[in-house]
């Protein structure tokens, strides 16, 4: 059974495959951005899926295993701090949404996009504006992408120790931006976001 606020998506086609699409990572001051792209099988619905945000830690690793025990296929993407700066967080976010789209076997027939843009993609794509809250493949998609980049930044916190980055998980919180002036701008901080370039611009 789907949770009510969340409609499980299916065309009239039993045999349609339809990607559910989301991303963490766009506001952090570091790290990479990391996307995710799940097809939900109607036969093995999971009980509980939101918005990644709305969801506790504990709640978000309970249902990344249903997720990824339970879906038909699930994939993650993610695009690098230099893809950032080169070519911009909007573009690097479309990327490692694309490559999370192609890492998909068997590949979707449609896709489903949270937000109000959609990557380039070999099958049709529509964006859905708070897509997290209500298509459950999109409710999917943004727990395997958070608890992916959360994990990560828990193992950039020890090998860049010092900025907290386990704790605000590479957002511009106080904290961060006063460990960013005491300590320097890391390999993976993202230098194209203002408070990275004042702080490397004052060295």
């Amino acid at each position: 059974m789907v949770p009510p606020g969340l409609v499980l998506i299916l065309d009239a086609d039993a045999d349609s495959l339809i990607a559910g699409i989301d991303e963490a990572g766009r506001g952090p001051l570091a790290g990479p951005v990391i996307a995710a792209a799940v097809i939900l099988d109607p036969a093995r619905p999971i009980a509980g899926l939101n918005d990644s945000k709305l969801l506790s830690a504990r709640q978000r690793d309970r249902l990344e295993a249903e997720i990824q025990t339970n879906a038909l296929t699930w994939a993650v993407g993610r695009a690098e701090v230099e893809e950032i700066d080169q070519i911009n967080i909007l573009q690097a976010t479309l990327l490692a949404m694309q490559r999370a789209v192609a890492a998909l076997d068997p590949a979707p027939r449609r896709a489903l996009i949270d937000g109000d843009r959609c990557p380039l993609l070999a099958c049709p794509a529509q964006a859905i504006v708070k897509g997290d809250q209500k298509v459950a493949s999109i409710a999917a998609a943004s727990i395997l992408a958070k608890v992916a980049r959360d994990r990560e930044m828990e193992a950039l916190d020890v090998l860049y120790p010092g900025y907290g980055l386990a704790r605000h998980k590479g957002y511009p919180t106080r904290d961060h931006v006063e460990a960013l002036r005491r300590l320097g701008v890391s390999p993976v901080h993202r230098l194209s976001f203002r408070p990275v370039r004042e702080v490397a611009e004052a060295d």
